[in-house]
């Protein structure tokens, strides 16, 4: 693994950081006090992500996206993290699932998504079924050459800006009972399909989420991805990308957090001299700086490992656990540093913190992560 970033990586850098200060954080303030994205906005700041390159830029370069390898792309999601999520988010990556389309499907779902013409969301998660994806009770029956859903999805991420789902759903059970589970793509606005509103959220104000209900949705036999019942296996696939993608978002918010601290220690005086010399105060930098570092190095080694095609389930949990635990610590000791002002709007740290809580939770639970790292270390024991 190369430590040293090539002209190249360099360059994606900058153009990411210039893109987020030039776009993003002006509109922090807005997005906190309204919680509320203007569609104008949206579409202006879109339109700007597209000129500048990062939009689909995780996509082949063959279909029209930027053909970014995995550990680049972690380098430009990292630093889009820096900004509010419903502003990092414009610059759309779209699910790299839809690289699974074949045929008709390319020039319907993946090219359009591409180009920004269609907006992609994902749907797995239920009111009964979190964690426990086999659980899941949407159903898709074949009804001769098509398919036909029934059933409902909840915490889906901007489905009410979409235009169409990337849908997980059961088509019969195994063996033992347990659900087969099948990847279909469903568009939004047809039949028998409802977008409702989701839940309030306390963090990432401006990123909604939805409820959708699929009430007999008849879609054709062609808009399955992959193959029937292998549904569960392309999800892994998926679900080890977007733990990377969660765990770069957090080491940029941490980092943010820490310069926040690291300038309110060096100027902040109390009792006549400069709170950092205060050892309860240098060793809190200290250790913020440490986990910091260890997290990037975890997530750039993940990042490495996906090119090398080495990435196991146990690198992604680790990766995933590790980074948003860190920033649930930093960004809660950073509040500490700043005391009451640490909570106070007018400067980033409470929104930090707030949305800090999420990543432990959204796209498999640190729990789940735990499991998946001590299921990988007892198997080879026969454990």
């Amino acid at each position: 693994m190369e430590f040293n970033f090539t002209e190249e990586q360099n360059l994606l850098i900058n153009t990411t950081k210039a893109f987020v200060k030039a776009e993003l954080l002006q509109h922090e303030e807005l997005l906190e006090k309204t919680n509320n994205l203007p569609k104008e906005l949206y579409d202006e700041i879109k339109k700007k992500s597209i000129e500048a390159g990062l939009y689909a830029c995780n996509m082949p370069v063959e279909h029209g996206g930027g053909g970014l390898n995995a550990f680049d792309l972690t380098l430009v999601e990292k630093h889009l993290g820096f900004a509010s999520l419903a502003l990092a988010e414009i610059a759309w990556r779209p699910q790299n699932i839809l690289m699974a389309c074949e045929g008709e499907l390319i020039d319907e779902y993946l090219k359009p998504a591409i180009t920004g013409e269609r907006k992609d969301c994902i749907a797995m998660t239920e009111p009964e079924a979190g964690s426990d994806l086999r659980g899941m009770k949407t159903n898709a029956k074949k009804d001769g050459d098509d398919w036909v859903i029934n059933g409902t999805k909840h915490f889906i991420s901007n489905a009410h800006i979409s235009d169409f789902v990337v849908l997980f759903a059961s088509t019969g059970t195994d063996e033992q009972g347990r659900n087969l589970l099948s990847c279909f793509l469903v568009d939004l606005h047809q039949k028998g399909v409802e977008v409702a509103k989701g839940y309030d959220c306390v963090s990432h104000r401006g990123y909604v989420n939805n409820v959708i209900n699929f009430n007999d949705c008849r879609i054709p036999g062609k808009n399955i991805l992959g193959e029937k019942d292998k549904g569960f296996e392309l999800m892994n696939v998926w679900l080890e990308a977007t733990r990377l993608t969660v765990a770069a978002t957090s080491v940029s918010r941490a980092e943010r957090a820490f310069d926040i601290a690291l300038d309110w220690s060096a100027n902040r005086k109390q009792f006549g001299k400069v709170i950092g010399k205060f050892q309860g105060v240098s060793f809190k930098l200290a250790d913020m700086a440490t986990n910091i570092k260890a997290a990037n190095l975890m997530l750039l080694e993940s990042a490495w490992k996906i090119d090398e095609k080495t990435l196991s389930s146990q690198d992604a949990a680790m990766t995933k656990l590790f980074c948003t635990e860190m920033l649930g610590k930093v960004s809660d000791e950073a509040i500490q540093i700043c005391g009451g002002m640490g909570l106070m709007s007018d400067i980033p740290l409470e929104r930090i913190w707030r949305d800090a809580r999420i990543e432990r939770i959204w796209e498999g639970t640190s729990e789940i992560q735990r499991h998946i790292i001590s299921r990988s270390l007892l198997r080879p024991l026969g454990a």
